[in-house]
């Protein structure tokens, strides 16, 4: 299967410096953003298995601040 036939998945966008509110909602934008992250790296997983062969190097990616 060609590379652009299965692209990578993007990786998700995090939030910005002022996105959270630092009063503990329930659906804090920095847990939403863990979550998402989460879920990129178990794709991006499943879209290097799928590229035996190609020298995928493995992207690193931070976790989001607590607050």
């Amino acid at each position: 299967m060609a590379t652009h036939d299965d692209p990578p998945p993007p990786p998700p966008v995090p939030p910005g410096p002022d996105d959270c509110c630092h009063s503990g909602c329930t659906w804090c934008v920095l847990d939403l953003y863990d979550e998402e992250l989460e879920r990129y790296r178990a794709a991006l997983a499943a879209w290097e298995a799928r590229q035996p062969g190609r020298g995928v190097r493995k992207r690193t990616e931070g976790k989001a601040g607590r607050r």
